[in-house]
């Protein structure tokens, strides 16, 4: 390898070691930042403090690195992309609930486990259509914002400039599952909706790369966490034990959500890096 080479490698492992460096320091920063605020902000002003500083290591990573607001994907699409980036949300949530079934059937909850988000779903229970925006807003549109503009915006396009786009849709998606370790247990994490985020991780990560914009996963990302804060009280009775897995159901919905995100895909539009719009 000659000295061009040497110093080319050295600058892509520099940019590996830095994307997971800012990774792990804004994952780091959100827990003790959701420590720091709960009780003097409340739950939802938290959660919506937690996201931002999840992203700002990331961002002066860009700045650091360079990046673009081309690579960051920083473009507007047009109205069919924009709709089905929201069906694109609504069939990955489908894929969730396959890859849940599926997992359930293999490898149960630990004990409180849904207990816990039992509780965070009966905490951000609106008392009216006011007090239900800001919900949708503390678990819904911040973390499809600061987690896109992260692992979509930042780390996707910097891996991508290390590794093939295979590789970097499987590395984003891992770090993006990384991030969902939980500690409703005590101070070992749980690792329960890891699988689950990584699916979904490289479900938006493919978006991205379609549309050459960074607007098509935050839609789809802010539509599953909505869809899954509407529908999460009418699918969870604490007065009932777990369900029997259904590995047969399970299967069936992630066959159906894979196979409709799929199509949502399909139809979508790239954009035209020339002119910056599709």
């Amino acid at each position: 390898m000659g000295n061009n080479g040497s110093a080319r490698f050295v600058v892509l492992l520099f940019q590996l070691l830095l994307v997971l460096v800012v990774v792990a320091a804004g994952w780091l920063a959100m827990l003790l930042s959701s420590i720091l605020t709960m009780r003097t902000l409340g739950l939802r002003p938290s959660l919506v403090v937690s996201e931002a500083v999840l992203v700002l290591p990331g961002a002066l990573a860009a700045l650091a690195l360079g990046l673009g607001r081309d690579e960051i994907g920083l473009r507007t699409v047009d109205r069919r992309t924009a709709f089905l980036s929201l069906a694109a949300g609504a069939t990955l949530w489908v894929t969730s609930l396959g890859v849940f079934e599926v997992q359930y059937a293999l490898w149960s909850p630990p004990p409180g486990y849904l207990e816990a988000f039992r509780q965070l779903h009966a905490a951000l229970e609106p008392s009216g259509p006011a007090d239900a925006l800001v919900s949708v807003l503390a678990i819904a549109i911040a973390p499809a914002v600061c987690e896109e503009a992260l692992f979509r915006g930042i780390v996707l396009p910097s891996v991508l400039r290390v590794l093939g786009g295979t590789a970097a849709v499987a590395a984003s998606a891992l770090l993006f599952g990384a991030i969902h370790l939980d500690f409703t247990s005590g101070v070992i994490p749980t690792a329960y909706r890891v699988p689950f985020a990584c699916a979904i991780g490289v479900g938006l990560a493919l978006l991205r790369l379609r549309t050459g914009s960074l607007l098509p996963p935050v839609v789809a990302h802010a539509t599953l966490n909505t869809i899954t804060f509407l529908v999460a009280p009418w699918m969870d009775d604490p007065g009932q034990a777990l369900p029997d897995p259904r590995p047969g159901l399970g299967a069936a919905l992630l066959a159906t959500g894979v196979a409709a995100t799929a199509l949502a895909f399909r139809f979508a539009r790239g954009v035209d890096s020339t002119k910056g719009r599709a």
